[in-house]
């Protein structure tokens, strides 16, 4: 990942609605959620649920499908974790012992 998606990834999640629309997506993976959907749990207006995804998926960090008469988001985690390695890939200065708090952490998330 170049600076260019890190910046606009982090963009995107750097905005209240965005970061919990993501969150949301994540959590209702591999499925995905309609755009109705994510918007009543949300508490947004449509048009501005629109917006906020329209940015989501400009970033790559959210893909859609059309599905009859819905549009099915979904979290791409695989641009998530391009996104964590490009931030992370120099960690510490190189200093591997540093970084370990942070590795366990994550390593932490797959047991929950």
């Amino acid at each position: 990942m170049d600076a260019k998606l890190t910046i606009a990834g982090l963009a995107a999640l750097a905005q209240a609605t965005r970061l919990d629309t993501y969150r949301l997506l994540v959590k209702a993976e591999p499925h995905g959620l309609p755009a109705g959907e994510i918007g009543r749990r949300l508490d947004v207006t449509q048009n501005t649920m629109s917006a906020h995804l329209a940015i989501l998926s400009r970033s790559g960090l959210v893909t859609f499908e059309r599905q009859s008469r819905s549009i099915i988001y979904r979290a791409n985690l695989d641009t998530l974790r391009e996104l964590m390695l490009f931030l992370v890939k120099d960690c510490c200065g190189g200093s591997a012992e540093l970084c370990h708090p942070l590795a366990d952490e994550l390593l932490a998330c797959r047991a929950a």
